[in-house]
C-alpha cells in the first residue's frame, strides 16, 4: 500500500495514512454505507421501551465486538470523537442491567480507548479509523481535520478513570478504573506531544482589530457536525479548548505549557471565545459569512458536549446559554411541528458537495436524539445554577418525544427527519444508534428524578 506507514504498536497492530490508504478507506466506506442503504434486513419489530434497551446494550456491547460504535451503517469504522460526543455515559451504574452487562462495557470500552492511543502513538490522529484487514487499520479524515479527535479519546479515558468514583457495586468499574490509569500511564506522552502540537496548529484571526486564535481560521475543522463546509465554527473552537482543559486535569500536560503557545491561560482564552462568538449576546454557530437573522446564525450543537465547555456557575456563560437556546426555542423552524424535537439548524447549511447529493439536510433541518439530549442536559445545568425551574418542562419534554420516537420507530435513532420520520435518502439510511441509549436514560434520570427503567441486579 503507497501511503505513509507507521510504525506497529507493541500489540502488532499497524497504522496507515496518506493517499493511497484514504483511497482505500473511501472506497470500504462507499461500500458499506451503500450496502446497507439498500441491503439492510429488518429484524422483529420490538415497542417495550426495556425489550429496546436490552437489545441495543445485547447489540452494541456484544462479546464480538472488537471496538464501541454507533450502529449500522457507521459500524464498520471507529470514530474518536464519539466517546466524548455520544457515549460519555455508558458506564452509568443506572444505565447497567447486570453484572454481565458491566464487565462487557468495561472491556468494550478499554479495547477501544487503548486502539485509539495506539492510534495517537502512530501519530494517526485523524477523524476517522477504518479496519483494513487482521491489525491493520487506515486513518482518515473525514471531511476535513479533526478538532474534536483528541477530545474523544481525552474523554474516553476520563470515563475509565473516574468508573470507580460512581455509586456502584459492580467490581468491572473499578478494574476499569485500574486500567484506564495504566492506560494514562503508558500513553502519556503521546497523548501531551498530540496535544501541544494541536495548540501549535492554532491561528490568528482579527476581528475589529482584535486578535484571536481559532483552529479553523481559514479552513473547516471536523467536529461531530463535520459535514457542515464552515469555517470559524463555535463548536470546533469549544471542543480545542476542552481539550486542553481534560489535558490539564488528567495531568497530561501542564497549563504553563499550553500557556507559552496561547500567549495567555486558559481561562482567558475560554473568554475570549465567548466573546468573539458571543458578542451579539447569543452564541454565533460560525462567522463565516454574513448571517440573516440570528435564528439563522445559531445552531444546536452549541451545547457542545457533556461537562465540557460550558460552566453554569458563571453568571455571564449563563446569559449567553439562555438567550441562545431562547432564540432556538422561540423560532418555529427549529423543531418538528407539535413536539419537542429541536433540528439542528433552522436552515440547512453550506455542505461538502457528497453531502449536498446524498444526504443534504444531514446535519441542517434534522433532529438528532443525541444532541437534544445534550440540550436537555444543559437546560437542567442552567436551572441548578440559577435556582429556577426555567427550562425543566423543555427538557422533560425533549425527552418525553425522543421516548416516544425510539418506541414508534423501534430502536433509538441516530437523527430523525424534519417531518417526524426515520431519516433516510436514496443513498442513506440514518442507524439506530445502539451505544447512543445509555446517556438519554442518564439524563432522564436526572429531569425526571427516577430511572426510566429500573434492574433487578
Amino acid at each position: 500500500m503507497n501511503s505513509d506507514i507507521s510504525l506497529p504498536s507493541h500489540r502488532g497492530n499497524r497504522f496507515y495514512q496518506g493517499m493511497a490508504a484514504t483511497f482505500a478507506a473511501n472506497a470500504l466506506q462507499a461500500v458499506n454505507f451503500l450496502g446497507d442503504r439498500f441491503l439492510r434486513k429488518s429484524h422483529p419489530s420490538l415497542s417495550a421501551i426495556e425489550d429496546l434497551y436490552r437489545h441495543s446494550m445485547d447489540s452494541a456491547f456484544s462479546v464480538t465486538e472488537s471496538f464501541l460504535v454507533t450502529g449500522a451503517p457507521h459500524a464498520s469504522a471507529y470514530y474518536p470523537r464519539d466517546f466524548a460526543w455520544f457515549y460519555p455515559d455508558v458506564l452509568d451504574p443506572e444505565t447497567i442491567m447486570d453484572a454481565q452487562d458491566a464487565v462487557r462495557r468495561a472491556r468494550l470500552l478499554e479495547k477501544s480507548v487503548r486502539l485509539l492511543l495506539e492510534a495517537v502513538r502512530a501519530n494517526v490522529v485523524t477523524t476517522t479509523i477504518v479496519p483494513a484487514g487482521h491489525a491493520r487499520y487506515l486513518g482518515v479524515n473525514y471531511f476535513s481535520r479533526p478538532s474534536d479527535t483528541l477530545l474523544g479519546i481525552l474523554a474516553g479515558l476520563r470515563q475509565m478513570i473516574f468508573a470507580e468514583e460512581r455509586a456502584s457495586s459492580y467490581l468491572a468499574m473499578s478494574q476499569c478504573a485500574h486500567a484506564g490509569r495504566l492506560l494514562l500511564a503508558e500513553y502519556g506522552g503521546d497523548l501531551k506531544r498530540a496535544i501541544l502540537r494541536l495548540a501549535r496548529e492554532l491561528e490568528p484571526f482579527d476581528d475589529d482589530g482584535v486578535r484571536y486564535l481559532l483552529c479553523d481560521a481559514r479552513a473547516p475543522r471536523s467536529a461531530a457536525t463535520d459535514t457542515r463546509a464552515e469555517r470559524r465554527r463555535f463548536v470546533t473552537n469549544a471542543c480545542v479548548y476542552t481539550t486542553f482543559v481534560w489535558g490539564v486535569q488528567l495531568g497530561v500536560v501542564e497549563e504553563n505549557e499550553l500557556k507559552r503557545l496561547l500567549g495567555h491561560d486558559l481561562g482567558q482564552y475560554k473568554k475570549d471565545l465567548l466573546r468573539l462568538f458571543g458578542k451579539g449576546g447569543y452564541i454565533r454557530h460560525s462567522l463565516d459569512g454574513p448571517a440573516s437573522s440570528p435564528a439563522s446564525s445559531v445552531a444546536l450543537d452549541f451545547v457542545s458536549v457533556h461537562r465540557g465547555f460550558w460552566d453554569m456557575s458563571e453568571a455571564s456563560e449563563r446569559a449567553l446559554f439562555a438567550a441562545t437556546t431562547d432564540l432556538i426555542i422561540a423560532e418555529p423552524r427549529f423543531r418538528i411541528p407539535s413536539t419537542f424535537h429541536f433540528l439542528v439548524s433552522a436552515d440547512n447549511p453550506r455542505n461538502k458537495m457528497i453531502h449536498k447529493i446524498a444526504a443534504p439536510a444531514y446535519q441542517g433541518r434534522s433532529s438528532w436524539p443525541t444532541f437534544n439530549v445534550e440540550f436537555a442536559d444543559r437546560m437542567l445545568d442552567y436551572d441548578e445554577f440559577s435556582g429556577g425551574d426555567t427550562y425543566r418542562a423543555c427538557a422533560q419534554g425533549i425527552l418525553q418525544d425522543i421516548r416516544t420516537a425510539t418506541e414508534v420507530h423501534g430502536g433509538y435513532q441516530e437523527l430523525i427527519s424534519e417531518h417526524g420520520l426515520k431519516y433516510r435518502t436514496w443513498a442513506y439510511r440514518g442507524a439506530v444508534a445502539h451505544s447512543w441509549f445509555p446517556r438519554f436514560l442518564s439524563v432522564w434520570r436526572r429531569a425526571y428524578g427516577t430511572p426510566l427503567l429500573q434492574w433487578n441486579d
